[in-house]
């Protein structure tokens, strides 16, 4: 969240940038007549050049959290699995558990007068 604000700061603060220095391609062309079609396109050229190279930052600082998020998820997708997988195995180790207890109480039921323990 911190990071999406500081990325917002920077653009307003880029895009104030760049209406100075359209500004100042508007002020400049009174200043030089004989250079004027030269500096404006000078002026024009660095200014995209600066408004491009911000936006492809950007893109590229978006890519990489994409990037970082796909990473997570990928890495919770396989410890949710581990967890299902493990949980599948205690779960059916629980029924076979039940299962020889439950199969042992009934033989004991049956058998006739079976010894009991004396201490």
């Amino acid at each position: 969240m911190a990071f999406r604000k500081m990325r917002t700061a920077e653009h307003d603060q880029t895009v104030e940038e760049v209406k100075g220095e359209i500004r100042e391609v508007g002020t400049n062309s009174g200043r030089q007549p004989e250079n004027e079609s030269e500096l404006g396109a000078s002026n024009i050229n660095s200014l995209l050049q600066r408004v491009t190279a911000s936006s492809l930052q950007e893109i590229d600082n978006l890519i990489t959290e994409l990037e970082s998020s796909r990473d997570m998820l990928q890495s919770e997708a396989a410890r949710v699995q581990r967890e299902i997988i493990q949980y599948s195995t205690l779960s059916q180790a629980a029924l076979q558990s039940t299962t020889i207890i439950t199969e042992s109480l009934t033989q004991l039921k049956k058998a006739p007068d079976a010894p009991t323990r004396s201490d």
